[in-house]
Order: structure tokens, then sequence, then C-alpha cells
């Protein structure tokens, strides 16, 4: 399982900047599963 953004594919990261990019927010956690160890943050959304 995916545990760190440096570990998604390079078409993974495309898209999620894609989508930051149309929402004009940026994303702070990524879930890859069901599972709560499946979660990259990115930026901590409280820090």
């Amino acid at each position: 399982a995916v545990t760190r953004l440096s570990e998604l594919p390079a078409a993974a990261r495309a898209y999620l900047d894609r989508i930051e990019a149309f929402v004009e927010t940026p994303i702070d956690l990524i879930s890859t599963g069901a599972e709560r160890q499946q979660t990259i943050v990115i930026r901590h959304p409280f820090a």
C-alpha cells in the first residue's frame, strides 16, 4: 500500500495537481484505501 506522496505514480500526482488547480484549493489529505493507515497527510489541516 502507498503510504507516502512520493510513492504515488506520476499519473496520480498529475491528477491531484489538476484537481488542486481546478478547485483552487490545496489538497491536505489523500486516502489510498479503506484503512486509517492508508491515509497520506500532505499538509496537516490544522497546522
